[in-house]
């Protein structure tokens, strides 16, 4: 089973790369966002670094969200989500290769955008383990998110509309947690409570989000 699970994400990563616009426009809308809040704000450094952990985490949701419209959109389409739920895998391990695919490839790129767009906000460098540590654990909760989102209105009419209503509100507390991580470690305040709460929130998401969306996928081909 950890076979085919593997050569499904590998499957999903080569396609990714083949056609990498999804991977790119994400990027690109991450750090053309990021870049255009100093024009909004203005040129004051001490308003820009005190605002960067927001910019940063609502940037990166984002763009997270632009990619997930085919998630398993283009499978449904032509015929092979049927066929993968045919390979042997359960549901819900067929949906959690494709959200590790999808995190693989626009939550790592969007990990190494952040330091630049930190950077040029004016956040310390000392925070930026904090940054990565919080936006590493935050984009895995995202994808998962997004994934079952993408496979619960998978089908439906209108479902790119539908998606952004039913993933926002439940990943504002992850927005939340993370954002203010940076935040304390920038006053100097303690910044483990907020990790610690991303974290009990990617381990509560990793076994309940793959089994909804599974069972979206099976609702979605039925």
């Amino acid at each position: 089973m950890m076979g085919l699970f593997c050569a499904l994400v590998a499957r999903d990563l080569r396609l990714a790369l083949r056609h990498g616009a999804d991977t790119l426009g994400a990027v690109l809308f991450f750090i053309l966002t990021g870049t255009l809040f100093p024009l909004a704000l203005g040129p004051s450094p001490d308003l820009l670094r005190h605002m960067a952990p927001g910019i940063i985490w609502v940037c990166a949701l984002l763009a997270a969200l632009l990619p997930l419209d085919r998630l398993f959109g283009a499978e449904l389409e032509d015929g092979s989500l049927d066929q993968l739920l045919l390979l042997g895998l359960p549901p819900s391990m067929v949906a959690l290769a494709k959200i590790t695919a999808h995190w693989l490839t626009t939550g790592v790129p969007l990990l190494v955008a952040a330091v630049p767009l930190a950077i040029m906000l004016g956040l310390p460098t000392s925070t930026l383990p904090i940054l990565l540590a919080g936006l590493l654990l935050g984009s895995m909760v995202l994808s998962l998110i997004g994934g079952m989102g993408a496979s619960i209105v998978l089908g439906a009419r209108r479902g790119g509309v539908l998606l952004p209503l039913l993933v926002l509100p439940l990943i504002t507390p992850a927005l939340i947690f993370g954002a203010a991580a940076i935040d304390a470690a920038r006053t100097g305040l303690p910044w483990a409570p907020d990790l610690e709460l991303l974290g009990a929130f990617l381990a509560a998401a990793i076994p309940l989000c793959p089994l909804a969306a599974g069972a979206g996928l099976r609702a979605a081909v039925e």
